[in-house]
């Protein structure tokens, strides 16, 4: 993409930022508040595009006319002080033409969306559900640290104070281009708690990141949905509730059916069923559309399908490695804390170079 290309897209994109202060500004658009987050979210993402192409234009002018004082200058501290301004505006010309440059690729469709998030153990028994309560606690955290909101949507703990099943919906800027990178299967090698010899285990967690989707989206009729109510139990089959409050929702066409007995509340069991419902639908749907991709096409990192390995716990050696990407991180302890950024700032920056070097060989 020529500077001339970026140019002349930086001018339409400014038509459409005015367009949304319109649309901003219409009274109209307090109707729809999901609708007023996304036309907000993108404004600011022009906005934050328009700054840094106006100092990477503004740099290539004063490095220019410090060229054009070069060559009259004769004093040598002024030209030494012109030589270095020089090497430090080039600099960031080059980041900030990266940060302009990957701010104008196609944007992923799922990038305004919020997203539901789903933790199960897979292989490992016991110390598979610790590990996963331990990684949903570290998403929390980290959650926490990206402003982001949480709301945990269905939770079955188990008696050593692991994880069963969780799912939360995680809402906020950026949610999904940064947490679609969890998805697949995470492994951990430990020596479990329980493990009197000191041998170390392996065992492994799955991780499905879907984002959120609504029913017009995936054009679902209101008779292809069966609702089941049934009672809440606890461990066991221990029954914790004597009223009909859990819910069953199944989509008939596809057979995929969603229970939640979370709350007390029949219709708020029905509402969460319904939004993981939707998610886990649109979430079939896209991987059906990848799925329909020639192989040269597929995207180098793998598809982000949850039978895929993506990522290494390794506590003996105090290592996380993501095998997508291989980077690895050496702090294993902060990121069980929520500090995902030691591994996840990697990816992202391996990603971006390969979508801007895609862009550069159209």
């Amino acid at each position: 993409m020529t500077p001339a290309d970026i140019a002349n897209h930086i001018d339409k994109l400014r038509s459409r930022a005015k367009e949304l202060e319109d649309l901003l500004a219409s009274p109209e658009i307090f109707n729809d508040m999901n609708n007023f987050r996304k036309l907000s979210q993108e404004l600011s993402k022009l906005t934050a595009l328009f700054s840094d192409f106006d100092r990477w234009e503004n740099n290539l002018d004063t490095i220019a006319a410090d060229k054009e004082l070069l060559l009259q200058e004769a004093d040598a501290e002024m030209r030494a002080l012109l030589d270095d301004e020089i090497t430090s505006l080039q600099a960031e010309c080059g980041t900030l033409a990266n940060r302009v440059q990957l701010s104008l690729l196609p944007p992923d469709p799922n990038d305004a969306k919020n997203i539901i998030v789903g933790i199960k153990p897979a292989a490992g028994g016991d110390e598979a559900a610790l590990f996963a309560g331990e990684l949903f606690r570290a998403y929390m955290h980290f959650a926490e640290s990206q402003n982001w909101k949480v709301e945990i949507l269905d939770q079955t703990d188990t008696d050593l104070g692991g994880v069963k099943d969780v799912s939360f919906s995680l809402s906020g800027c950026d949610v999904y281009s940064k947490m679609k990178f969890e998805s697949g299967v995470h492994r951990v090698q430990r020596v479990p708690t329980t493990e009197a010899g000191g041998r170390i285990h392996t065992s492994t967690v799955t991780v499905a990141v879907m984002p959120e989707a609504e029913a017009v989206e995936l054009n679902i009729k209101p008779e292809e949905l069966r609702f089941d109510v049934f009672r809440s139990s606890g461990p066991g089959g221990q029954c914790v509730n004597t009223t009909d409050s859990a819910v069953r929702v199944t989509h008939i066409p596809s057979g995929l059916s969603v229970a939640s007995q979370q709350e007390k509340s029949q219709h708020r069991n029905k509402e969460i069923a319904l939004r993981i419902l939707y998610a886990r639908l649109l979430e079939h749907k896209q991987q059906q559309e990848q799925e329909k991709l020639a192989a040269d096409k597929r995207s180098q990192v793998g598809t982000g399908d949850r039978s895929e390995r993506i990522r290494t716990y390794n506590f003996p050696q105090n290592r996380v490695t993501d095998h997508r990407y291989n980077v690895s991180s050496f702090d294993l302890p902060k990121v069980m804390q929520g500090e995902f950024g030691l591994i996840l700032d990697q990816i992202l920056q391996i990603n971006c170079e390969q979508q801007l070097e895609a862009l550069r060989q159209q």
